[in-house]
């Protein structure tokens, strides 16, 4: 119980003033949602690294620390510093512990990421680094939150509705949402499931197909790992095969199967691969960078020889 007590006392001192954005920031997220639902506000969420990322600083410094921008956001958001700083000590080991596991639910993947969170914990906007200063900061997160008044009249309309119609209005919210953090709405997802069991939505297999693309990538990238490139190859021509792709979609696919032949020096396999994005859809963006990777892949071949 003692233990107890000194790790809570720790972790709220931490909470209250080991932050870089200084007093108006907390680090306990916990806390933060029940202060964001007591006083009918959002969650600005900053994942940042104090000590290291230049950018996350330069936020920080242009806008963070200036009142327009402390003001601006008085009365909408509860500031949250999720911090990441190479030098441990700043952080409790129950704060570093909750920053992971936040970064993992939240998948952030760089840094500075800004969320806007409802109090629920539920993201309906990402943002990051915006050149500018503080009013236009403040300006900019209010486009941002729009978008959850854009998903609460979605959602409130879909409490009358019933069957297929409530599907589509669901799926309505959920189209105002980042496509990455569709994940964090399963109740609203599962809903669609039941309401629209014929998918008349098309939101069922899109979802699937979303799902379908991020195993594929994961297969190529731990068969790559492996030294395994017949099999990397394989999983996308299976892919390919499975699934009837056209234009730039079908070029991404194909586009997979660059990195683990460029990991294994195989350049002229590679070649062809070239040829087949280009083919796909000679005139898109990818059929241009593939052309213009052409003269990279040549120089590559000739260093490794």
């Amino acid at each position: 119980m003692k233990k107890t007590i000194l790790a809570s006392l720790a972790l709220a001192i931490t909470a209250s003033f080991a932050t870089a954005g200084g007093e108006n920031w907390m680090n306990d997220f916990k806390a933060a949602q029940k202060k964001a639902a007591a006083e009918n506000k959002d969650l600005l969420v900053d994942f940042t690294g104090s000590d290291w990322c230049g950018w996350c600083i330069k936020l920080n410094k242009e806008v963070f620390q200036h009142d327009p921008f402390k003001t601006g956001v008085a009365d909408k958001f509860v500031l949250v510093e999720l911090d990441f700083p190479r030098d441990k000590s700043k952080l409790s080991k129950e704060t570093q512990e909750q920053n992971a596991a936040l970064q993992a639910k939240y998948e952030v993947r760089g840094f500075p990421t800004i969320l806007l969170l409802d109090s629920e914990g539920r993201p309906y906007a990402k943002t990051g680094y915006q050149a500018g200063g503080p009013e236009k900061y403040v300006a900019h997160l209010d486009e941002l939150r729009a978008k959850r008044t854009e998903r609460d009249e979605a959602l409130k309309a879909a409490e009358s509705l019933e069957g297929v119609a409530k599907a589509k209005q669901l799926v309505k919210a959920l189209e105002t949402i980042p496509e990455d953090y569709h994940s964090q709405y399963s109740e609203l997802t599962e809903q669609v499931a039941k309401l629209d069991p014929n998918d008349e939505t098309g939101y069922v297999a899109k979802q699937q197909h979303k799902a379908a693309l991020e195993n594929l990538a994961k297969e190529v990238m731990m068969a790559t790992r492996s030294g395994k490139v017949d099999e990397a190859l394989s999983s996308v021509d299976k892919f390919l095969a499975d699934n009837s792709l056209e234009g730039e979609e079908k070029q991404q696919i194909i586009a997979m199967k660059m990195n683990p032949l460029l990991a294994n020096k195989k350049f002229d396999e590679a070649g062809v691969v070239l040829d087949e994005i280009i083919a796909a859809a000679p005139e898109s963006n990818y059929a241009k960078q593939a052309t213009a990777f052409k003269a990279r892949l040549a120089k590559m071949k000739e260093s490794a020889q």
